[in-house]
């Protein structure tokens, strides 16, 4: 997802709007598969990172691709296509997991706080380490894991990913924090659950 406004990007969404408009569907129609055909795939990778069934996620795509078409008119053009409609994903996948009751936030709020878990421990590691990093990604609530792809895998900056997820930065930021606290909490019992299945071998 790219924040930067594209002025053509907004230059071409003005014409969809206007052919809607004036009752000529077909021409917008036409000239908006050029944004479905450009970000399909990224839209995609999002909505299976969120809800894990590709099929589930195929759909959601489409279904933020057809939001997107009728809400064209709401575009404001403060973020680029692709932010925008990925928060439109990402409100389709979230009301998905909510029917679905999949947990959205479950951060052990006594654990995280009762840790002394430095918080720089994050960015260091061996192999094992970034292994039982990938696991406890996977374990994570689907709100929290995006989050994380987000920021660190993607290297997107919070206003962004606060646009996409309708959430304001410094409670992200915060969020992020707890979060990283939690996966380290997860990755150290898993390295003493092996220590002492090593020990004991």
């Amino acid at each position: 997802m790219n924040q930067t406004v594209n002025i053509d990007e907004r230059r071409r969404i003005s014409r969809i709007v206007d052919r809607l408009a004036a009752g000529d569907n077909r021409a917008a129609a036409s000239e908006y598969a050029h944004f479905v055909k450009l970000y399909s795939q990224q839209v995609l990778d999002f909505t299976v990172r969120m809800v894990s069934c590709r099929a589930d996620a195929e759909e959601l795509a489409q279904n933020a691709f057809v939001k997107a078409y009728r809400a064209l008119e709401k575009f404001e053009g403060k973020a680029s296509f692709l932010t925008w409609i990925s928060r439109i994903a990402y409100n389709e996948s979230i009301n998905h997991l909510k029917r679905r009751k999949i947990r959205l936030i479950d951060i052990d709020e006594a654990s995280i706080a009762d840790s002394d878990i430095a918080d720089d421990e994050f960015s260091t590691g061996n192999e094992e380490r970034i292994r039982l990093m990938e696991d406890a990604l996977d374990n994570l609530p689907p709100d929290e894991r995006m989050l994380v792809h987000l920021y660190y895998y993607e290297d997107k900056p919070l206003q962004e990913i606060a646009y996409v997820m309708d959430a304001e930065p410094n409670a992200l930021a915060v969020r992020l924090h707890r979060i990283r606290k939690k996966l380290l909490i997860m990755i150290k019992e898993k390295e003493y659950e092996r220590a002492e299945r090593q020990r004991f071998a």
